[in-house]
């Protein structure tokens, strides 16, 4: 019996990962949250001292990855985010994390129901999945929730430094080659902007249980 996939792609600080959370939470699905792997590849390269646009250090990072890492405290700083995009863009690096990501959306935990939430995942991990959400913001939003977030954290930087790393990484992870950000063409967009962290729990519930038939 193939279980069903619920796949959130957006850009960063969009909101698709605490969606994708509590979406799993309500239905007692499996959540990978896929950023994640690509967060501790980058964080390995860089703890390695090496430079995370160098294919053959992000291979050599991805075949030793420690999961242990998933759970490191500088997995969520700006600077592992932006290591993260600039491994992501590596094709070996997204070949080798394809077959983890793909197992676990068919043999999810707990053999419910899987939730994954990326940037590729309803075009090139899960196509097939059974509901596809593509969540985003405006730049200026996502700008001032991450920093909102870092300054919680401690982090001294601005929210203009904030906004600039955002509009950067947006500009790589939608322009580069290999699986670039996009919305999948089946995929129901919500513009989480102007909701509040409820509404937009909310409003992506009501699309999933839709593309599910379920109530």
């Amino acid at each position: 019996m193939t279980l069903p996939v619920i796949a959130i792609d957006g850009p960063a600080a969009s909101g698709k990962g605490t969606l994708a959370r509590r979406i799993a939470q309500v239905l007692g699905f499996a959540h990978l949250d896929t950023g994640r792997l690509y967060r501790a590849v980058g964080l390995a390269v860089l703890k390695r001292g090496e430079d995370p646009t160098d294919p053959a250090a992000a291979q050599r990072a991805v075949e030793a990855l420690d999961l242990s890492l998933l759970e490191d405290p500088d997995l969520r700083s700006d600077t592992t985010g932006g290591a993260a995009s600039k491994v992501a863009a590596i094709q070996t690096v997204r070949d080798a994390l394809l077959d983890f990501q793909r197992n676990f959306a068919a043999h999810p935990p707990g053999g419910k129901g899987a939730v994954l939430d990326g940037r590729d995942i309803g075009t090139i991990i899960c196509p097939d999945a059974a509901v596809k959400l593509f969540v985003t913001a405006s730049p200026e939003i996502r700008a001032k929730r991450r920093f909102l977030e870092l300054q919680a954290q401690g982090s001294t930087r601005t929210e203009e430094q904030v906004l600039t790393d955002i509009q950067t990484r947006d500009a790589r992870d939608s322009g580069r080659a290999v699986a670039p950000l996009r919305q999948a063409g089946d995929a129901t967009l919500l513009d989480t902007t102007h909701l509040d962290i409820e509404t937009a729990v909310a409003r992506a519930l009501e699309i999933v249980r839709a593309g599910l038939g379920v109530t």
